[in-house]
């Protein structure tokens, strides 16, 4: 049987990450199409405005529907399908969706990281990142116990902070950058999330690789360091 629902996806998009967890935390089955978004199909072309993924392809009916944008797609979501991820108090709602769009914004900023041209604009990404991080550290002091960014109930936050820790599992392979240095609570958040299997399927095994090579191709500073890993003598490495 055809699922009503298709996620078109990428290997190694954050965006889709997102979608993909709260679909498995809601129990829903989709399919799952991935793109190639150096070569992008006609048809992918054709119904994506943006040229970006996710988009999730709705049947109904004989009919089809795509969304567009991965917040658009999280709402969809909770409108339409059982398990709500978003609490029901519309203070605690709004509230989450304001982190998530700190997320959104700690993305970018990993993107800056990963692609900053030389030390200097690296330190300073760094520098960025662990400020950031230190405001998320600020807000789970707060919290109610649990591992959770509210405490016991997995949320829609939860499944935007899954993929953004994700990253930081490459990166601590390649260096200790200090980001999560003094932020204990962010750091059991990370582990707990590691462990949520939504969180570890919505990606392919190969991820830690495709991530990895994607990264070394970059031709940034931090491309630098992996290739002058991949050039020390195994004494080197291990002394």
């Amino acid at each position: 049987m055809t699922a009503r629902l298709a996620l078109v996806s990428h290997h190694l998009c954050p965006y889709v990450q997102r979608a993909a967890i709260s679909l498995a935390e809601k129990g829903v089955t989709f399919e799952r199409i991935n793109v190639d978004l150096s070569s992008k199909p006609d048809w992918f072309k054709a119904i994506s405005p943006l040229g970006k993924v996710p988009l999730l392809r709705v049947r109904h009916g004989n009919a089809e529907a795509v969304i567009f944008e991965s917040a658009v797609i999280l709402e969809f979501l909770e409108e339409t399908e059982a398990n709500p991820l978003h609490p029901v108090d519309p203070l605690a709602r709004a509230r989450h969706r304001a982190w998530i769009e700190f997320g959104s914004a700690i993305l970018s900023a990993i993107g800056r990281f990963y692609s900053a041209a030389d030390e200097a604009a690296f330190l300073h990404e760094s520098r960025g990142l662990s400020e950031m991080f230190a405001r998320v550290e600020a807000e789970l002091s707060v919290r109610q116990s649990g591992p959770w960014f509210t405490g016991e109930r997995f949320s829609l936050v939860d499944a935007v902070y899954g993929p953004i820790f994700r990253y930081f599992d490459t990166f601590d392979r390649i260096g200790d950058f200090g980001i999560f240095d003094r932020k204990p609570l962010v750091e059991a958040w990370r582990d707990a999330l590691s462990e949520r299997r939504s969180v570890k399927e919505a990606v392919n095994p190969d991820y830690p690789r495709r991530l990895h090579a994607f990264l070394r191709a970059k031709g940034s500073y931090l491309s630098e360091i992996i290739r002058l890993q991949a050039t020390e003598t195994p004494q080197a490495r291990s002394a």
